[in-house]
């Protein structure tokens, strides 16, 4: 089990532990409502609850990358917390609303209800939530129903980035409506409790991040300005290459990470893997942008030298650092981005710390480019590194079983990969069931939605 995937059961086990340790008991006697009133409580926690780690995530805060390896892992846990707001929220709101719809319709008969305590019973914070509950059920309901059309549209793939990015904009708007259904209808006695308490740092966190997305101060604070100072387009691979002259400010980077670059404001900010080296001498930044989408494709034809940019960054963990002086790349198609990066680094050693290293890079891609190849291979030589080029058209697929033979790992080898993330699921069940630790593979989850 990764990382995220623990981290992702610890939170929702920790969310519902904590809701049965203050409701244990079934109600009594077991009847639709009063079981429908006890699991309305359970199904509120756990979709706020979600919905507040979502927006944490969403301003990336760099202080969790080293506990998540990284924001491309970030993002996909906040993806799988997505879908399960979106259930647990669904599963709420067909509590609440489609049971009066059945009573309408004559399915169900609403029992009596039981009369309200009065004010001097319940304290006056009590009693002033419950003179709230009628505009709070109002509210969240339409509120819901926005949020979960924004969290279907940003599952949806097919949306264009752009789009995508101004879902969660809006979802931060419908979250703090949200928190107010939430403090408002949670019951009282669980304030007093711990799940109450987790509650209370989850809205309270949910709602700061959700005013600093919606005042665009995300990664405000890593933000540096720079400019376009070269562009080549490598036609054979559809990609284009794209070299920024950055002001002060920037921090520096590591081979493997990515960085939000805004080429367009009226696109906003996209995540690109650095294919550079820093040097804080030269102060440079270069990109290969494979065009995949509407806005990539049209950067050959828009860009110029000397048009301004916003860099923010850096992030992620995919960086080789794993102490081992055996490793295995695999960078497949655009995937061989990162290692670009890491033989300039290597190149940058001195000769006896490069010759500490064995190193093999495979590249298998479905299109080639001479020039781009060229250009690799002479990295490759640099930074001391065997490079294994494999053609699908002319050399077939790249597998578990013929990596073994290609490269014969050890049992101290690593396995870094960056690619289609359903090849690199399956490169790793190979790798495992070849005998190699699971803890020795690591894979870029370069998917941002």
């Amino acid at each position: 089990m990764t990382r995220i995937q623990r981290s992702f059961l610890l939170f929702l086990a920790g969310l519902a532990g904590l809701w049965w340790l203050a409701d244990p008991n079934l109600p009594q006697p077991l009847t639709y409502f009063s079981f429908r009133a006890w699991f309305l409580q359970a199904s509120g926690v756990l979709a706020i609850g979600c919905m507040s780690a979502i927006l944490v995530l969403a301003v990336r805060p760099r202080w969790l990358e080293p506990h998540l390896q990284g924001l491309d892992k970030m993002y996909r846990l906040h993806k799988w917390l997505g879908i399960t707001a979106l259930v647990t929220a669904v599963l709420h709101w067909w509590l609440a609303q489609g049971t009066k719809w059945m009573v309408g319709w004559g399915w169900l008969v609403r029992p009596p209800r039981p009369p309200r305590p009065a004010v001097d019973e319940r304290g006056l914070i009590e009693a002033f939530l419950g003179s709230q509950r009628g505009l709070a059920e109002s509210v969240g309901e339409w509120a819901f129903y926005a949020a979960a059309l924004l969290m279907v549209l940003a599952l949806v793939k097919r949306l264009p980035y752009r789009w995508f990015s101004k879902t969660h904009t809006l979802l931060a708007a419908g979250y703090l409506v949200l928190v107010y259904h939430s403090v408002v209808l949670l019951k009282f006695a669980y304030w007093g409790q711990p799940v109450g308490w987790l509650l209370a740092l989850l809205l309270a966190a949910g709602a700061v991040s959700a005013v600093r997305v919606l005042s665009r101060q995300v990664g405000a604070r890593r933000q540096v300005a720079g400019q376009v100072s070269g562009l080549h387009h490598y036609a054979g691979v559809d990609s284009l290459v794209v070299q920024l002259q950055l002001a002060e400010g920037w921090p520096g980077h590591r081979a493997g990470q990515f960085a939000f670059v805004t080429l367009d404001p009226a696109e906003g900010p996209h995540p690109y893997t650095m294919a550079s080296a820093w040097d804080p001498a030269q102060r440079e930044l270069r990109f290969i942008i494979k065009a995949l989408g509407d806005h990539t494709r049209g950067l050959a034809r828009h860009l110029q030298v000397g048009q301004p940019v916003q860099v923010e960054g850096p992030y992620g963990c995919f960086d080789f650092e794993d102490g081992r002086t055996r490793q295995i790349w695999v960078g497949a198609g655009i995937g061989i981005t990162p290692f670009v990066a890491r033989l300039q680094q290597l190149a940058r050693l001195p000769q006896a710390e490069r010759q500490r290293l064995q190193i093999d890079l495979i590249h298998p891609t479905a299109q080639e480019d001479p020039a781009a190849l060229a250009r690799l291979r002479s990295d490759a030589e640099a930074a001391g590194v065997r490079l294994h080029v494999l053609v699908d058209a002319r050399d077939g697929r790249l597998d578990g079983a013929r990596l073994e033979r290609l490269v014969q790992p050890d049992p101290a080898s690593s396995l870094w990969f960056c690619g289609p993330a359903g090849f690199g699921q399956a490169l790793k069940r190979s790798w495992v069931g070849a005998g190699h630790s699971p803890a020795h593979f690591h894979q870029e989850l370069f998917e941002m939605r």
